[in-house]
């Protein structure tokens, strides 16, 4: 592991046509990470997330992705993914290929993933339409039991990519408050970067604390506030006031493209861009 910018961290790691997980459930999305992809332009890549959200609109909308293998998306607490739902219905900036399972599914396919394993079985999908239309589902016969199951593969990111709140001098990284799949995402993966809050000298023990050993990791990069607009436990709060502004700059293509090359695009770097989208009044103050 070595501590890098975010720019290098992205050039060197995540390629054209990767399978790139950027995962943080509800909480440390890495923001700034998928920012700097779109602004390296990768393209064709497989996006894999349990609960893509405003980062992954904003990515399939630049068209850096061919396909989505997640288990529910949407702007929690105010709609639909526009930039989502256009590539899938009208091919958009191109066409996006689905793979859908269910938050179980996801979570068990990174933990076989991480485990070595080839598979996961789970009782999840049983009497469900979902393995009639995802190949990745599959029935399997417990052979102690008899029992049918459903298989689903694991899941080895090429990258995988989380937003934490430290990382010690010696490479170790701490996650605390909801953790999601963070640690699985990262220990599933052939290659993982790391952008967090704050290195410090030391961690300090923190309840249900998660600590994710540096051999893990390929780079840290330190973005402050880098998972805005979701929240950082300790840091700052989710921004809702951001949720509602992107649902009618994300519903029209024009005002989409204009926006990302605005803050995005347009950017060296995601401080700059926080300072863009504050003149907007799109952060809460």
């Amino acid at each position: 592991m070595r501590e890098v910018g975010l720019r290098e961290a992205v050039a060197e790691f995540v390629r054209d046509g990767d399978a790139v997980a950027l995962e943080g459930f509800t909480h440390l999305i890495p923001t700034a990470a998928a920012h700097e992809i779109i602004r390296q332009g990768r393209k064709d890549l497989t996006l894999i997330r349990m609960t893509p959200d405003l980062v992954y609109d904003q990515m399939i909308g630049m068209g850096a992705a061919s396909k989505l293998v997640f288990s529910w998306g949407g702007n929690p607490g105010v709609g639909s993914l526009h930039r989502f739902r256009d590539a899938v219905e009208n091919a958009w900036p191109n066409p996006l290929e689905i793979e859908e399972h269910s938050h179980a599914g996801m979570a068990n396919r990174y933990v076989a993933g991480a485990s070595g394993l080839p598979f996961a079985a789970l009782r999840g999908y049983v009497g469900t339409d979902l393995p009639k239309v995802t190949k990745t589902i599959a029935p399997i016969k417990c052979p102690f039991t008899g029992e049918e199951l459903m298989a689903v593969p694991a899941l080895n990111p090429d990258v995988s990519i989380i937003h934490a709140q430290q990382a010690d001098s010696r490479g170790n990284v701490a996650i605390w408050g909801i953790s999601g799949i963070q640690k699985e995402a990262v220990l599933s993966a052939r290659r993982a970067i790391v952008t967090v809050e704050e290195v410090v000298e030391e961690l300090t023990p923190h309840p249900f604390q998660v600590v994710l050993p540096a051999v893990a990791v390929d780079a840290i990069a330190v973005e402050p506030k880098g998972a805005h607009p979701s929240y950082a436990d300790g840091y700052y709060d989710r921004d809702n006031v951001f949720y509602e502004a992107w649902d009618p700059i994300s519903r029209d293509r024009g005002e989409f493209r204009s926006w990302m090359e605005r803050h995005v695009l347009g950017t060296e770097g995601f401080g700059e861009y926080l300072e863009g989208v504050r003149r907007e009044g799109m952060v809460a103050k």
